[in-house]
């Protein structure tokens, strides 16, 4: 079993940044991938950034330049440094691991960042 603790979310301005931060308690193996997605309002539930162990990081191309995805091992943690916030980054974020290979989801239980013109 995994729960995941998220942190960060906000109100901001266009243009500037927010810190995501999410914690993973319990059992974490290779083969594991942490990651974000996040869904607006109407709309589908999509990946931002994903971090697979040992592997190399990816991202939607509406974010790409502008978010960076690192975790820390040590503590189960990943974050997702937003930069250059646009108001069309509106959206609850959600923080999820795969605790690893064949392994179901894990999911946070969201975090609202809200980007205003």
């Amino acid at each position: 079993q995994v729960q995941l603790v998220e942190s960060g979310g906000g109100l901001v301005q266009a243009g500037e940044s927010l810190r995501l931060s999410c914690a993973a308690s319990g059992s974490i193996f290779r083969g594991n991938v942490m990651g974000w997605y996040r869904q607006a309002p109407g709309k589908q539930r999509e990946l931002v950034a994903a971090s697979p162990s040992g592997g190399d990081s990816m991202y939607a191309d509406s974010v790409k330049g502008r978010f960076t995805i690192s975790r820390d091992n040590t503590k189960n943690t990943v974050y997702l440094q937003m930069n250059s916030l646009k108001p069309e980054d509106t959206a609850v974020y959600y923080c999820h691991v795969r605790p690893g290979i064949g392994l179901r989801n894990y999911w946070g239980q969201g975090t609202q960042v809200t980007v205003s013109s």
